[in-house]
């Protein structure tokens, strides 16, 4: 949803429950995942696909228009589920031990991004390639609001090693583009996710409220 707010296409969006995937959505998403776009009657698929199908067709461009470029820009966004690996193993825990393993490991993943952020892009942003929202940022901007929320109760600390990576998290979280590219409910049902998967997370959300009654 944040290319299609960023290239302010009209949409409709139908919501569904992951616990329960109707047989009609899981006809159109043959991995049965979200999000699924469909165009003419024909179901797209797996968010990097549906985001290049959209920058192809649907105009202002938000990859690089340089092709090396355009290519390091897709290599960034393949890199994504490493990235994203390395703050979920933070927060996607039973326990405090397995919080700080995923704390220790972490910097693996945001060293590369932050060296790429340094050395590689060749400007001071603030987004990945410059003053201009990309499919790079897209890609990522999901994965740093669900940490954001966490962070909140965990309070690792972990991003201050990486001041380009921070920065460029700070900015993503501040557009709307982003935060209105999800259901304002977005942060209460992603804390129920954590609660019913069993994660520890989720009990410092019990404990507040427990305290506060």
């Amino acid at each position: 949803m944040i290319a299609l707010r960023a290239k302010d296409v009209e949409f409709e969006v139908t919501y569904i429950n992951l616990q329960e995937k109707p047989d009609w959505f899981l006809k159109l998403s043959p991995h049965g995942k979200v999000p699924v776009l469909v165009v003419d009657d024909v179901p797209l698929f797996e968010s990097n696909a549906i985001a290049e199908y959209l920058d192809e067709v649907v105009a202002p461009r938000l990859h690089p228009e340089d092709p090396i470029e355009r290519a390091r820009n897709r290599a960034w966004t393949d890199f994504v589920p490493d990235f994203a690996k390395g703050l979920s193993g933070i927060y996607y825990t039973k326990n405090k031990e397995d919080i700080q393993a995923g704390i220790d490991a972490a910097p693996g993943p945001l060293g590369k991004l932050e060296a790429a952020l340094k050395d590689q892009r060749g400007n001071d942003g603030p987004y990945f390639n410059g003053d201009k929202l990309s499919l790079v940022d897209a890609a990522y901007a999901p994965f740093f609001q669900r940490f954001a929320f966490v962070e909140k109760k965990l309070k690792t600390g972990v991003l201050k090693a990486f001041p380009l990576v921070q920065a460029w998290s700070d900015t993503l979280l501040a557009s709307d583009q982003v935060t209105g590219s999800v259901v304002d409910t977005f942060e209460d049902e992603f804390v129920k996710s954590l609660k019913r998967r069993g994660f520890y997370v989720g009990s410092l959300y019990e404990e507040n409220a427990v305290a506060a009654e």
